[in-house]
């Protein structure tokens, strides 16, 4: 069992101490989001590489794909409420963490190496403490050379049921994973960031893929049923605009969150639900007669690009008026718009390193933790309000944003000056998207991330909770080159 003190402060207290005479500064409280009494699921996962033959049947295997517990896009599932005890071993060739996006982790298990723990090097072990306050649909990877390790597959699924969703009756789930594979023609990888890509848009796969097939899924499901259509866009770099081919779709869910009411497809601007990487969306689709098939596309390609095909199969049901299911509030804490403090942040490109806050000296001891964490791009292309993430070229730990209290009600305003799209990620938290100049007819709705276009300017607020949050475009190569900044929440 986890000790109370465990649960206060998580077991990377004694990684994140050892680095706390550093820019860090003083640790807030790591405060858990279960009681201590919530039932303990304790299992081990490991990281390692393995072969796979990700352009099919008679080609080449692919070397060096990652996955945890050596199974491509698993999916882990766990009731609400449950507290995961994680044994974590490192059997990759490289340094690596692990990050439970979307989850409202103590942040000592958030997994951002060197901020929230040191990184974990190869043949290295690490226990998380991750509590499941909230029911929805989330993943977990690694927050340490996201680039590369999410570019060879290392990710896998987190669903948390709650009881109270089975109310809702729905009669089949299907997954559709959105992640492309930068590969060559003899299926081996080739390079996962370009310069051009990284300052600009992002390096795109050479190969698109759905649920690591590029050949569409085929999915049966009731005929005049209700399926629940749950994507998550895994890839490193691509947007889509998701849609279907039917007029019986609603979104019932983002990020993992109820949307109440559910949304009618069609009727969300251009019909479409705008997905950047890591986003999530459950859809409730109405299966037409036997035979017929409803068609899931992304339409922000050149051509609509097929994602998934469900086939209506006859199971004896009966067709009765399409109405939403809606599933049960979220748990989460939601802020007090009426009392919150405002923020405001420009996205924009850097021109070199940042001028606002200054290099560590080299002898601080995180200094030398972010060379050996290998959680650092090679170059600055990115700023938030012109501070920059530590990358090789400026290695420094920027000072937090702002400097938050826990507790407190926030609404942050991110105007994005640059020429590309940014979806933006705050840990530990999920935030109502409250407005945004170019989609004024959006519903407000929860999210872990955003999608912020050019010139634009989306608000959103949260209720902050204690901890040392990353705040990051996650085109991951943005990341990786500056667009990265932190709150402090005591």
């Amino acid at each position: 069992m986890i000790s109370r003190r465990g649960l206060m402060l998580g077991s990377a207290a004694v990684g994140l101490v050892s680095l706390a005479p550093s820019a860090i500064g003083q640790v807030p409280a790591s405060i858990d989001t279960l009681p201590p009494s919530a039932p303990v699921k304790r299992f081990p996962l490991i990281a390692r590489e393995i072969d796979w033959k990700l352009l099919g049947p008679g080609q080449p295997a692919t070397k060096r794909f990652c996955a945890y517990d050596g199974e491509p896009f698993k999916v882990f599932r766990f009731d609400r409420g449950t507290r995961l005890a994680v044994d974590f071993e490192n059997q990759l060739p490289d340094p690596t963490t692990v990050h439970w996006h979307g989850i409202r982790v103590p942040y000592l298990s958030d997994g951002v190496a060197p901020l929230t723990q040191e990184v974990i090097q190869p043949g290295g072990k690490f226990s998380y403490n991750v509590p499941l306050p909230d029911s929805g649909f989330y993943f977990f990877h690694p927050h340490c050379d996201e680039t590369g390790q999410i570019g060879r597959g290392l990710f896998a699924l987190l669903v948390v049921d709650d009881p109270a969703e089975k109310k809702a009756g729905y009669d089949a789930e299907c997954f559709i994973v959105v992640k492309d594979w930068r590969l060559g023609d003899d299926g081996q990888w080739i390079a996962m960031s370009t310069d051009e890509g990284a300052s600009t848009a992002g390096t795109f796969g050479t190969v698109r893929a759905t649920n690591g097939s590029t050949v569409a899924p085929r999915v049966e499901a009731p005929a005049y049923g209700d399926v629940r259509v749950r994507t998550i866009v895994a890839d490193a770099t691509r947007v889509i605009d998701l849609g279907c081919d039917t007029e019986d779709a609603f979104l019932v869910a983002t990020d993992g969150q109820a949307l109440l009411p559910p949304a009618h497809l069609d009727k969300l601007p251009d019909g479409i639900w705008r997905m950047g990487p890591a986003m999530r969306a459950d859809v409730q689709v109405r299966m037409p007669e036997p035979g017929k098939e409803v068609k899931i596309y992304d339409y922000r390609s050149s051509e609509p690009y097929l994602l998934t095909t469900l086939v209506a199969v006859d199971k004896g049901k009966r067709k009765t008026p399409f109405k939403p299911k809606p599933l049960p509030a979220s748990t989460a804490p939601m802020p007090d718009v009426s009392k919150a403090k405002k923020m405001e942040y420009l996205l924009q490109v850097s021109a070199g390193p940042t001028i606002v806050s200054p290099a560590l000296p080299a002898d601080d001891p995180l200094s030398k933790a972010l060379v050996d964490s290998l959680c650092v791009g090679d170059k600055t292309h990115w700023a938030i309000s012109r501070d920059s993430w530590s990358t090789k070229d400026a290695l420094r730990l920027v000072p937090p944003l702002e400097q938050l209290t826990a507790g407190s009600s926030y609404i942050v305003t991110c105007t994005n000056v640059t020429k590309h799209v940014h979806p933006m990620h705050l840990h530990g938290h999920v935030f109502r998207v409250l407005s945004s100049t170019k989609k004024q007819s959006m519903p407000q709705y929860l999210a872990d991330t955003v999608v912020v276009e050019p010139n634009e300017s989306v608000q959103f607020a949260f209720k902050a909770a204690s901890g040392n949050w990353v705040f990051h475009c996650h085109i991951l190569e943005h990341m990786d080159t500056g667009l990265m900044g932190w709150f402090r929440v005591t």
